[in-house]
């Protein structure tokens, strides 16, 4: 009798000793993952906060038996997504706040066998020079009851979530860039174009920097038209003075319409044009302009597979329908490219 008195005394000693060591284990957590994505914050930002986009890229629909479901309007405050699984906890993540196209703020909860667990997840999305830097961050408390849980399990907290939020984030990477590759070239066939007059300013490039420095061309001329109370009357255009595709080099001018002639002082860097009325073929691309070479291509075969000459003595140019500086998506730029002929 005194043996059992004592073996119930040790194990009520165990018991304290032990409730004792896992009270006093730090409960706090932190998962965190971070990645360079070459994508602009404003799509990075908008592809996490509107979560129907989420089941395109997170990682726990990998898992057998996940169903996630969106409740609510998809990308604002109090929007929630959950989920039912056999393998896992069921749960919900709902946005809490969100500041475009900077952070967002969300509350994880997870329905578990010893009552239900939360965290606080923080999104950031930070421009670099090379893209855009995504932190996915989950941090909280654990009660006494996820400590002593943890503690009997091979895996800590931080080892279960780590490898689900990289997976989600490689993902993401790869979604994102799938939707920013995306592109369709159709040559729309011979059409007449009105030309007129427009502001420009020229220079010389290699083909393959040919958007970036009319984008720029194209700032300034607007600024200079702004600062003349000189009148817009259509979309920016880049005119191929010369174009050696050959080569891959080009001498363009990038320039914005305007519904009359204008005077410019002597000296001026930015000029007046006319772009005379020509029978042209139009091709628009939708996509990024790196695609523009090839719609060039196609054009250039539409015209000999339909008998058409070139016209050596007009004016081949491309109209940015979209302004590339409003629209961070590629896939939905279109420009419009016209090749003069006879």
């Amino acid at each position: 009798m005194k043996i059992l008195k004592y073996l119930l005394f040790l194990l009520l000693i165990l018991f304290i000793a032990g409730s004792i060591y896992i009270a006093t284990q730090d409960g706090q957590y932190k998962v965190e993952t971070s990645k360079l994505i070459n994508a602009p914050a404003p799509m990075l930002f908008r592809e996490v906060a509107d979560f129907s986009n989420w089941k395109s890229w997170e990682a726990w629909t990998q898992i057998e038996g996940m169903d996630l479901n969106v409740a609510g309007a998809t990308s604002e405050k109090d929007t929630v997504i959950s989920w039912q699984a056999e393998a896992i906890r069921d749960g919900r993540i709902v946005t809490t706040a969100a500041i475009p196209y900077s952070n967002i703020e969300q509350i994880l909860k997870t329905q578990t066998i010893i009552g239900e667990a939360e965290g606080k997840i923080t999104w950031t999305f930070t421009p670099e020079d090379e893209g855009t830097r995504v932190t996915w961050k989950l941090e909280g408390n654990q009660s006494f009851k996820e400590k002593l849980a943890f503690t009997v399990q091979d895996e800590e907290l931080a080892e279960v979530f780590l490898p689900i939020f990289e997976q989600s984030i490689e993902n993401l990477e790869q979604h994102v860039t799938r939707k920013m590759e995306a592109y369709s070239i159709n040559v729309d066939g011979v059409t007449e174009h009105g030309g007129g007059y427009y502001m420009y300013t020229t220079t010389a490039s290699r083909m393959g920097e040919v958007n970036t420095r009319a984008a720029s061309m194209i700032e300034q001329v607007k600024l200079y038209m702004n600062q003349n109370n000189i009148s817009i009357s259509g979309q920016p255009l880049i005119i191929y003075n010369q174009r050696d595709d050959r080569n891959g080099t080009t001498i363009f001018s990038a320039g914005v319409p305007t519904p009359s002639q204008v005077i410019t002082p002597a000296g001026s860097e930015i000029l007046n044009g006319y772009l005379e009325p020509q029978k042209v073929v139009k091709t628009t691309l939708n996509g990024h302009h790196k695609n523009a070479s090839e719609a060039w291509e196609r054009t250039y075969r539409y015209i000999e597979e339909n008998g058409l000459i070139v016209n050596a003595q007009g004016q081949p140019f491309e109209m940015l329908i979209t302004d590339p500086t409003k629209i961070d998506n590629p896939a939905l730029w279109v420009t419009e490219i016209y090749i003069p002929v006879e």
